[in-house]
């Protein structure tokens, strides 16, 4: 099993914490909640663009993660 990668144990890791963020922003705003699918393929979006930010800035994944899912709810 790869660590990194697309496929690997660090982006499932972090893709899970994005799908917890955004469950968790969608109940605080009241919000109706998307169905599993959706949630994970927004997940692996906000991962992907975390990890091009990251690139170009030199910022920590975590931090963007956080930043981001705060920015889509609103």
């Amino acid at each position: 099993m790869a660590i990194f990668g697309k496929n690997g144990f660090v982006w499932k890791q972090e893709v899970g914490f994005a799908k917890k963020l955004l469950v968790w922003q969608y109940e605080k705003s009241g919000a109706a909640l998307p169905d599993e699918a959706a949630i994970s393929a927004h997940a692996q979006n906000i991962v992907a663009d975390a990890h091009m930010i990251a690139k170009k800035s030199g910022s920590t994944v975590l931090e963007i993660l956080k930043n981001r899912v705060k920015d889509i709810k609103k």
